[in-house]
């Protein structure tokens, strides 16, 4: 194409130079587009969150309270296990060996002090009755002839060393006596066997009996018919006194601070219609290595034996410690977007603000809190939801 002017033909540009300009002009739309997709999806800028001021009229549909310390004593919220009350619980170990014949009770049967629990067919029982028999024998024989010694001591029959003799017999004799009488109350002969053998009046068959050594119920039968049984080793039974149970109570190090030696406790349990009151009787100096909790033993009555064993209760333990703190009502406490809590606290300026605070212990409805506000703040306590609405209008 020619020029229209001077009618030259204009000279075209080199290969290399344009081809350089298309990659500029490339490169510099690509950018274009790259910056503007940043600037499209830059975060907005939160809107800042202003006080609320309100009318005369506006202020009637709220309610201040002014924060000033308080003192309270805590509540401890735990969960608990139940226990026998192992002071008025035992293991019955079998007294003699043999075989078991008969068994006289069954689980959760009540029994006394001294009520036969199983019959055992044992060779230490006949043992035990044939001893004393021989015994009580042979000390009735001995103390005879020791009195004959003395009368004939007396009119010059006998020597004095021969009466010492026998008189020293007879002591023995009577000691062996009594040892054979006390093995017999140790194995719970009854007494009607005892004042039979003692009269010379004959004794049935010797069957060792097993008895019950307090009062209370058979919680646990740990033998059967024709078990062999072995003194002092064999557990047999385990009798309760049901009336009181023990209630171990698991508490972390925040609260243990506030537990005492005789606070007082209720255990709260689904088998109970009402909470059992109890008091703590023991503190364990242990932490458990598993849960880093500690032992709080808490003694609970139980006339109605609705506590079991291993059973789960909630325990409720009433501090007797004073504690100090900034008490404000649950009502005062709101949540934001993010679920934390906040109350509305009076400006000095007649508006209200957000303050974020730290809640700590709830004593039935009202927080102590930590941390966010301090004595002398006016904090909405009725009426925070209304203030809200009109910050977020």
């Amino acid at each position: 194409m020619m020029n229209r002017t001077s009618g030259v033909k204009p000279a075209r540009r080199p290969l290399a130079v344009r081809r350089s300009t298309a990659i500029i002009l490339s490169a510099a739309l690509t950018c274009l587009g790259a910056c503007s997709a940043k600037t499209d999806n830059e975060p907005q800028p939160v809107a800042t969150v202003n006080n609320v001021t309100m009318t005369a009229s506006q202020r009637q549909n709220i309610r201040l309270y002014t924060v000033t310390p308080a003192k309270f004593h805590k509540t401890i919220d735990a969960t608990g296990v139940v226990d026998f009350d192992n002071d008025q619980a035992t293991s019955v170990l079998a007294p003699f060996s043999g075989p078991v014949t008969r068994l006289l009770v069954s689980a959760g049967d009540q029994v006394k002090k001294g009520d036969p629990l199983a019959a055992v067919d044992s060779p230490d029982f006949a043992a035990a009755v044939s001893t004393y028999h021989k015994a009580l024998a042979t000390a009735h024989t001995n103390r005879h002839l020791a009195d004959l010694d003395k009368d004939l001591v007396q009119h010059n029959g006998v020597a004095q060393r021969e009466a010492a003799q026998a008189e020293t017999d007879a002591a023995n004799a009577e000691a062996d006596r009594d040892a054979a009488l006390q093995a017999l109350l140790s194995l719970n002969v009854p007494a009607q066997i005892i004042k039979d053998i003692q009269e010379g009046r004959p004794v049935a068959q010797a069957t060792g009996i097993i008895r019950s050594p307090i009062a209370g119920t058979v919680v646990e039968k740990l033998i059967t018919p024709g078990q062999l049984v072995e003194t002092g080793t064999t557990p047999c039974f385990t009798v309760a006194d049901l009336s009181r149970v023990w209630v171990m109570a698991q508490i972390f190090g925040a609260d243990l601070a506030s537990v005492s030696l005789s606070d007082a406790a209720d255990v709260v349990s689904d088998a109970a219609p009402n909470a059992l009151t109890g008091k703590v009787d023991n503190i364990s100096a242990l932490v458990n290595p598993d849960t880093r909790s500690v032992a709080v033993r808490v003694v609970v009555d139980n006339p109605a034996r609705l506590l079991k064993k291993q059973m789960y209760v909630r325990v409720l333990i009433q501090s007797r410690q004073e504690t100090s703190g900034l008490l404000i009502p649950v009502s005062a406490i709101l949540r934001d977007d993010e679920n934390l809590p906040f109350v509305y606290r009076a400006q000095s300026d007649g508006s209200f603000a957000r303050q974020r605070v730290t809640l700590g212990y709830r004593s039935h409805e009202q927080y102590d809190i930590a941390a966010g506000i301090k004595v002398g703040d006016q904090i909405v306590v009725e009426g925070g939801i209304f203030v809200q609405f009109m910050q977020n209008q």
